[in-house]
């Protein structure tokens, strides 16, 4: 028994390697490099003091390595102030487009009907249209919705409401796309089964639809969260008061009138990117299945 495994580790171990592969291998390596490239340089902008790139560039190697970026850019930008505003916003948008888009999934996707397509396209079309194509119109919207004893500003502008309520306009019809798509991959004779034993359409829905969409809901929710987090257009254009902005723009409390530290910023930069990475790594596994069932369907 041991002669022909020793046979056939030899032959393994004399397999010559393929130039392919190891063309695959170098290209693979290189882009993943030239990925990583701006981050690492910002990582080690971050941890050297301006004074000392100022004198030396950046390109040279460094006598002080530090995190007093990290710290004065965390106290100057007041970042916890802005981290409360963006949850503030990100939370209940991500749980209110999931919640509205699976609605609509169900809904074409289950039920056999004749404007079943052309609900689905209602939905996916607004994610077609550039979002600075109605930017004049919707400023104005927002500024003549009256809001009293709602918000602080008593409209729907300057308001984080009116954040939540744009991201759930322009986040649902992709979610609605993908959520649809993927409930009907799931065997129609779960809901027929269920019609028999008389659950009404709501069961259907919440009780026996939704938690077999976990994975694609995870997906969803992971990819929501970090473009609702990283969003800066509609913060800049719906929000005039400071204190009201999101997280994105802690940044431009670094910057000053006539200076402005680019290794601070740098280390601002980084501090923001934190909680998406947190978010990431938690729904990873989730995030990937949900990415990848039914790949492997006929």
């Amino acid at each position: 028994m041991s002669a022909p495994t020793l046979a056939t580790g030899a032959l393994k171990q004399r397999t010559p390697v393929r130039p392919a592969r190891v063309l695959l291998h170098v290209f693979l390596a290189g882009t993943a490099l030239a990925w990583l490239a701006p981050l690492l340089w910002a990582v080690f902008s971050a941890l050297r003091p301006y004074s000392e790139t100022s004198t030396k560039g950046y390109v040279s190697w460094p006598d002080t390595l530090s995190f007093d970026n990290f710290k004065n850019a965390f106290e100057q930008s007041d970042m916890t102030h802005y981290f409360g505003n963006t949850l503030l916003i990100a939370v209940p948008a991500v749980l209110i487009t999931l919640f509205l888009s699976s609605m609509v999934a169900f809904y074409v996707s289950r039920f056999d009907f004749r404007l079943n397509l052309a609900l689905l396209l209602v939905f996916t079309a607004g994610n077609l249209l550039p979002q600075q194509v109605i930017i004049t119109p919707l400023y104005r919207l927002y500024l003549l919705t009256d809001l009293p004893g709602i918000t602080a500003s008593g409209k729907l502008y300057d308001s984080a409401l009116g954040l939540v309520l744009i991201h759930v306009a322009f986040q649902s019809g992709f979610c609605a796309f993908v959520l649809s798509n993927y409930m009907r991959s799931l065997p129609h004779e779960l809901t027929e089964a269920a019609l028999v034993d008389g659950a009404s359409v709501w069961r259907l829905y919440w009780q026996i639809t939704l938690p077999l969409c976990k994975p694609a809901m995870a997906a969803l929710a992971t990819l929501l969260s970090i473009w609702i987090y990283n969003d800066f257009f509609w913060a800049l254009v719906l929000i005039s008061t400071g204190e009201n902005m999101p997280i994105t723009s802690a940044l431009n409390n670094l910057s000053g009138q006539y200076f402005t530290d680019p290794n601070l910023v740098a280390a601002g930069a980084l501090l923001t990117a934190i909680p998406t990475l947190v978010v990431y790594f938690a729904l990873q596994r989730q995030f990937v299945s949900g990415l990848t069932l039914g790949a492997n369907k006929g």
